[in-house]
């Protein structure tokens, strides 16, 4: 398998609303970072899609290397 891109070494806050589905960029590619906007395609990447659960800030991976997809997990600091 393929190494992401990683666009950032820090975690994106996004507002996220409860019960929205959001599609996470696993590519590193994506212009619209931390979110899928299709540079995927012809990759073996696909975008993580997560529903939140309630309204509130999320802070989402922007080094791809989290192993707890699409959250943070500190692995930027690594």
């Amino acid at each position: 398998m393929s190494e992401p891109l990683s666009p950032q070494n820090e975690p994106c806050a996004v507002e996220v609303e409860a019960g929205q589905s959001y599609y996470w960029c696993s590519c590193g590619k994506s212009k619209n970072q931390p979110f899928c906007d299709g540079s995927h395609q012809g990759t073996e990447f696909q975008p993580k899609e997560f529903t939140a659960e309630k309204t509130e800030t999320v802070y989402l991976c922007a080094c791809k290397k989290t192993a707890n997809a699409p959250f943070c997990d500190g692995s930027h600091s690594k």
